[in-house]
This record gives C-alpha cells, sequence and structure tokens, in this order.
C-alpha cells in the first residue's frame, strides 16, 4: 500500500483531521453515483483480497481482549471470521444496488409570486462515528458514507484498534487507486480517551455525531458534544404475549427474538405474559429456552411456573431486571393483568428501541401500534428484525431512537439532509 494509506491512520491530530475532512467532502460533493458504486465495488474487492490481514488483525485484538477479560458479548462483538468478513463484503456490494439518495428533488411547486420552488437531497458533510467492539462498524459506515458524498472520521474501541488500522488502510487505498482523496475516510487511530472529548469539540469540521455503544457513551457524548448528536442503539426490547394467541406459533417467535443472536441490542430483554395464558405458555416456553441454555429472571408469580418445569437456570427477579440491556442469554419474564398494565411497563422501561406483541385480536394489535412510542413496533414477529438490512435499507450506521431526524435503522437517507432550491424571475417581489 501507499505511504498516504498508511501515514494517516497514525495520525492523532484532531484540527488536521478535521481540515482534510472538510476538503474531503467538498471534493466527495462533485461524484456521481457511477463513480461512487464503482469504489464501493472495488472495497469489497480489496475486502476479500486482504481477508488473510485483516483476520490476523482481528485475532490479536480478540487476544488481547481475552486477557483483559473483556465480556463475552463484547468479544463476540468483535470477532471477525471467514463467514462474518464474507457478510460484511457482500453488504458492501448491496450498497452498490441500493438507490442513491443524493441529488433527489421533491415538493417541487410554483409560489404565486412566479418562483419555482423544490427540495433537493444533499449530503450531511463530515460525519464523526465513536463505536465500541465492531470492526464491522468500520466498513458500513465508511460505505454509506461514501454512497452519501460525507467525508467520515472514525474513532473505534481500544479493543479493536488493530483490526480497524488494517481496514481503513484498505478503504484507503481503494479510494487512492480511484484517484479519490483517501482522507474521506479517516480513523482516529489512538485508545486516548481525551481525544474523544475533543473530538465532540470539532463542530466547525464535524456536522452531526454518531456515538455507537453503551448508555453511559451515549449520555457523554450529549452532555459534551457541541454538534448534533444521533442516539440509539442501546436496546431494552419487550415482547408482549397476549391472552389471544396461538401457542405454537408464539413459541418459536419468543425463542428467535431472545437466542438466535443474544448479543445484540435487537434481542428480547423482558417478556411480559397476560396471567390467563402463562399457565400454557410457561411450561411450553420453559422447554424451548432451557435447550438453549437461556437463564431466566422471573417475577413471583412467573417462578412457580416455571419452578413447577424444573427449569435450570430460574432467578428470582429483582428490580434491576427490568429496564436491563442483558445483550446475553438472560430473559426477564413477568406476568401481567392485561394490555394496560403491559404498556404501561413498557412505557415505564422501554429505551425506545423496538416492542413488540403476540397476539390474534386485532383491536389489541391496533392499541399496540398507536401507543408505544419506539421507533420500531412489531405484531406477530421478533424484534430481532430491527435492522437495516432486514428493513431494505443496506447496511446501517445506526438504530436512532430519537425522533427528529432520523429514527429507527439509519440508512443510506438518514445520511442526508436537504436544501431548497429557488428559481425566481426578475420581477419577483415578496
Amino acid at each position: 500500500m501507499t505511504d498516504a494509506a498508511f501515514a494517516q491512520v497514525d495520525q492523532v491530530d484532531l484540527e488536521t483531521l478535521g481540515r482534510q475532512a472538510k476538503q474531503a467532502s467538498r471534493e466527495l460533493a462533485r461524484l456521481n453515483t457511477e463513480q461512487k458504486n464503482e469504489v464501493i465495488q472495488a472495497i469489497a474487492i480489496a475486502l476479500r483480497a486482504h481477508s488473510d490481514e485483516i483476520l490476523a488483525s482481528n485475532y490479536l485484538d480478540l487476544d488481547e481482549a481475552k486477557q483483559n477479560g473483556l465480556s463475552a458479548a463484547m468479544l463476540d462483538r468483535l470477532t471477525l471470521n471467514e463467514t462474518r468478513l464474507e457478510a460484511i463484503a457482500k453488504e458492501v456490494e448491496n450498497v452498490v444496488r441500493l438507490a442513491d439518495p443524493v441529488g433527489q428533488e421533491f415538493d417541487q411547486r410554483m409560489l404565486p409570486q412566479g418562483m419555482r420552488i423544490k427540495r433537493r437531497r444533499t449530503p450531511l458533510g463530515v460525519v464523526g462515528v465513536i463505536y465500541e467492539a465492531r470492526p464491522n462498524v468500520t466498513v458500513d459506515v465508511a460505505v454509506l458514507c461514501l454512497k452519501t458524498n460525507n467525508a467520515v472520521i472514525l474513532r473505534g474501541g481500544k479493543e479493536t484498534l488493530r483490526s480497524n488500522r488494517v481496514l481503513v488502510r484498505i478503504l484507503r487505498q481503494a479510494l487512492q487507486d480511484a484517484g479519490l482523496n483517501p482522507n474521506c475516510i479517516q480513523l482516529i487511530a489512538s485508545p486516548d480517551r481525551e481525544l474523544v472529548r475533543q473530538m465532540l469539540k470539532l463542530d466547525k469540521y464535524i456536522d452531526m455525531l454518531i456515538p455507537r455503544g453503551g448508555a453511559e457513551l451515549h449520555q457523554f457524548c450529549k452532555e459534551n458534544a457541541t454538534m448534533p448528536v444521533i442516539t440509539g442503539g442501546i436496546g431494552v426490547c419487550h415482547m408482549y404475549v397476549d391472552a389471544f394467541l396461538d401457542l405454537d406459533s408464539a413459541i418459536p417467535v419468543i425463542y428467535n427474538a431472545k437466542v438466535q443472536r443474544p448479543t445484540v441490542c435487537n434481542a428480547l430483554d423482558t417478556l411480559l405474559v397476560h396471567h390467563l395464558i402463562a399457565p400454557d405458555l410457561i411450561p411450553m416456553l420453559a422447554e424451548s429456552l432451557a435447550q438453549a441454555d437461556v437463564e431466566v429472571r422471573a417475577d413471583v408469580q412467573a417462578y412457580p411456573l416455571f419452578e413447577q418445569e424444573n427449569y435450570p437456570k430460574l432467578v428470582h427477579a429483582s428490580h434491576s431486571d427490568w429496564g436491563t440491556e442483558f445483550l446475553d442469554l438472560v430473559l426477564s419474564v413477568k406476568i401481567v393483568e392485561d394490555l394496560d398494565e403491559a404498556l404501561d411497563f413498557i412505557s415505564q422501561y422501554s429505551s425506545g428501541h423496538s416492542e413488540a406483541i403476540l397476539t390474534l385480536k386485532t383491536e389489541h394489535a391496533e392499541r399496540f401500534l398507536n401507543e408505544v412510542d419506539s421507533a420500531a413496533v412489531y405484531v406477530n414477529a421478533s424484534t430481532r428484525f430491527t435492522d437495516g438490512a432486514m428493513f431494505g435499507l443496506g447496511a446501517e450506521v445506526a438504530v436512532s431512537t430519537q425522533k427528529l431526524h432520523a429514527r429507527g435503522p439509519m440508512a443510506l437517507e438518514g445520511l442526508t439532509t436537504y436544501k431548497w432550491l429557488v428559481e425566481g424571475r426578475w420581477n419577483a417581489r415578496p
């Protein structure tokens, strides 16, 4: 690789990174869809060509993380293997096929004064992303920013530093080989936390900040950033099992929501069960969850029902288990009187990410959809579907739990804004 691709990865002068990103974003604004798609396709090819180097660096990150006692959930997020790397490359190729939102025009009309007015979708400019143990985020975010003509400054966690350095070198080289400014993608390649604080003050250069991590990181960014911050990705996800239900159909949905990949933000955390159906549901549920070695933290009503089934990993739920994102094979279970109690409980403990109801009663489904104020609300489906790719949006930069600008899986359109274009006549007057 060229010196330029290598040298930048060691750079931690944030003022310089900011200036370079702003300049690169202006150059990116000239690219059309075909040019962007060509370099994105080249990135997918480069990821496959350098797979051995990527996996070797990730192995070193994993080895150090294990020695440092990183949790099983974080280790899972950090891990790359041939299958996961190929999935990342395929997601990159999928971005090529997605419609380009930049330049789309809408709301065109003629004003009484004789002026033609419309809105055009435009890039944000420079996006800053702070994230933890997911090297796939490095690629996903960089490619989505490239597709939307945005420059990006990345700051990954110390646990994935080696992986990120290699990935960013590969991405920058692909840009350079295509004749583009490699500073479209830059990495803060230092674990120094003081640099995060400094990054949050770079509003002169960074137009929007996206933190991807735990609640502490999100709160820190909200309190200290001088640019707009997109918060989300903290998933305290609930599922309410109504009394009007097909039990045989419900069990696989609950199992999928909890077990399919428990370390991600859209995995189920708390199951709420209507008291009338609990005696029939819980024996079936216990048999299913026991096969996956799920720890159940049950309230005073649910506990004896699981105990009757000799459930192997049963714990009395404490108050702290409500509103907790477990990121593990742990499920809290509470029996409720009715839909109203379930709605009240979700309102109190939800993080605004994803909630689901399992019911055959249309009126209850409609109430749930209307009254639950989360980014994604489901009827008879798993919360695991809250994902940019699953929604047909391609890879995502975040799952926003805010209500402004972007909400839910935030993909290409969420990385754009718009400008008003007004074409007047010489004699037009207000």
